[in-house]
């Protein structure tokens, strides 16, 4: 089945380097980065966000500027497809002061989204952060007066923690990455019926579970779901396909492939 229209896919990594393509099967299967826009619009897909990531572990003691010089790389690859990629950007609840550089940096340069979170990448745990942190609610009250957007890994042990983020932070949009499994999803659903800032990506686990998306357009509407793939860690025309064999109508396939995206990001 082929869409005609236009999709937005609100979760992807993109790199310049190897080291930053997220990628499982790089033995068998590396594309440059011009390649991965050529294999995303195969798929359908006209545009993408997200932040960049990188495999090399996170090191406290080393500071701010790893996530910084991710930052920049991903304003380097806007420079280069500048209608195809809208960059996310990290901040860290560990660096209050340089994230709030940071936010106003990009706010300057044009960038309003926020993440993907990655907690357990960047070493949040060991530094006893989690999404609740006065530190972080600091960073994310700067934020919301921005208009940000913020992506966020979804921890399922955070459950409080998330609740308590988003409800928080009523001027700052939140979009949770990866639905999970069925009673994970559950939750998000319930969250996203009572807060009106908060949004899920169907991206990574769950979608492959047949009516997790005509589940989640019945309960909270179709108004609720951006597309997302997590590319390049998941196969982006799967998710395409998921979403055309869903029972849902194709008003509902719209917004979810573009205008919730489009309408968050001012597109």
């Amino acid at each position: 089945m082929k869409y005609e229209g236009s999709i937005v896919d609100f979760h992807v990594h993109p790199y310049l380097t190897e080291e930053e393509n997220l990628c499982m099967y790089k033995e068998v299967f590396s594309l440059t980065s011009q390649e991965a826009v050529l294999d995303l619009e195969k798929s359908g897909i006209s545009h993408v966000c997200g932040s960049v990531l990188c495999k090399r572990k996170f090191d406290m003691e080393k500071g701010f500027g790893q996530l910084r010089e991710l930052n920049r790389k991903a304003l380097k690859i806007r420079e280069k497809y500048p209608d195809f990629y809208t960059p996310g950007f990290h901040i860290h609840p560990g660096y209050v002061e340089e994230s709030l550089e940071e936010l106003s940096y990009m706010h300057e340069h044009g960038v309003n989204l926020i993440g993907e979170l990655v907690p357990y990448m960047h070493g949040w745990r060991e530094g006893g952060y989690t999404y609740a942190s006065e530190e972080l609610s600091s960073i994310l009250d700067q934020a919301g007066k921005y208009g940000m957007i913020v992506s966020y890994h979804t921890m399922e042990e955070w459950q409080d923690e998330m609740e308590c983020m988003i409800a928080r932070h009523p001027n700052v949009t939140f979009v949770a990455a990866h639905p999970g499994q069925k009673a994970e999803y559950q939750k998000h659903l319930a969250r996203l019926q009572k807060y009106e800032n908060a949004y899920l990506d169907i991206s990574g686990t769950g979608l492959f579970r047949y009516g997790m998306l005509a589940a989640g357009v019945r309960k909270v509407g179709a108004q609720k779901l951006l597309f997302g793939t997590d590319y390049p860690i998941t196969n982006p025309s799967m998710y395409v396909q998921a979403v055309l064999g869903e029972h849902i109508t194709e008003e509902d396939r719209r917004m979810i492939f573009w205008e919730n995206a489009a309408r968050l990001l001012n597109m």
